[in-house]
């Protein structure tokens, strides 16, 4: 099983950046990164194919989320730009090793067999 370490979570004002990083210990198919917040399902914001480059975004970030990797270090990022209140969440990145993909992702946990520990996200007004 792949182990994915996490870094770059913190606190932010509402418009403000992070950028977070998911390092993976293997190969993998595909990447994403997933948030929980407080009393709510996770639910995915954005994912990679590792192999050719394509993203998925949920409507709710697209636009100011940009999910991108370094396979050399098999690190994936997520840059996270005009971030609102809203966002405020517990992140998680997520790796599958299966080729077949869901058009549903953003919804399937299962469908993941890695997870990272999560790093904390929290914007303020």
């Amino acid at each position: 099983q792949v182990q994915l370490v996490e870094s770059g979570g913190g606190s932010v004002q509402a418009g403000g950046s992070l950028r977070l990083s998911c390092a993976a210990s293997g190969s993998t198919r595909y990447m994403a990164w997933f948030r929980q917040a407080p009393g709510k399902e996770r639910e995915g914001v954005a994912a990679i194919s590792t192999g050719g480059g394509t993203t998925w975004y949920v409507d709710s970030v697209k636009g100011r989320f940009t999910i991108s990797q370094d396979n050399a270090k098999r690190t994936v990022y997520l840059q996270m730009n005009s971030l609102k209140p809203e966002d405020t969440a517990m992140y998680y990145c997520a790796a599958r090793r299966m080729s077949d993909w869901y058009i549903d992702w953003n919804r399937r946990t299962t469908a993941f067999g890695s997870w990272g520990q999560g790093t904390q996200v929290t914007v303020s007004a």
